[in-house]
């Protein structure tokens, strides 16, 4: 695998080697021992698995708060997405900043997101799936978002008006979030 570090401290872009054929292709998404020898060392306990219908669903900026915290590993089995992580950590040089890569099932291109960080994406195609390993089990109690548009963070989704969940909409701004981290 290829590890491609961000400006965010812990975040990279995995791009797994992919070997295709006539017959389609084999690739492994995860390997712990790869993943180690690069010096990441995590603990997946959980796998998630999302379809989204519509071209221009946006779901996020999701995180847990504290100890409840998720380290992801996410990737785009179908279709594609624009997927963003911000840092949420108040202490880190770059808090408040974000980095957006395409993720699809053409490029195979994974995001690695550590604890600490805000994660969202948008449906750049119709009938998108998205898996992501996390290194904590979901905890309702520890669930928190931002809005999506919140000023303070300005991450630039390549969209005016995405179709949103009820819970997404009313997610509070930075400001009046609690992070926990």
């Amino acid at each position: 695998m290829n590890f491609i570090k961000t400006e965010l401290d812990g975040v990279y872009i995995v791009e797994p080697k992919v070997f295709g054929d006539n017959r389609g292709f084999f690739m492994e998404s995860w390997s712990k021992r790869v993943f180690e020898e690069a010096g990441l060392h995590y603990d997946f306990v959980q796998d998630n698995h999302s379809l989204s219908t519509g071209k221009g669903t946006l779901r996020g900026i999701h995180f847990q708060k504290g100890d409840k915290a998720q380290a992801k590993l996410v990737r785009c089995a179908r279709g594609a997405v624009l997927d963003v992580a911000v840092d949420l950590r108040p202490a880190s040089p770059t808090y408040k900043k974000w980095v957006s890569v395409e993720l699809s099932a053409e490029n195979f291109r994974q995001l690695l997101i550590p604890r600490g960080f805000g994660h969202g994406f948008v449906t750049l195609t119709d009938d998108v799936e998205f898996l992501y390993k996390a290194d904590n089990p979901y905890a309702p109690e520890a669930d928190g978002g931002i809005r999506w548009n919140d000023t303070e963070l300005s991450v630039n989704w390549g969209i005016e008006k995405p179709i949103l969940s009820e819970k997404d909409q009313k997610n509070p701004f930075l400001k009046d979030a609690i992070t926990g981290f």
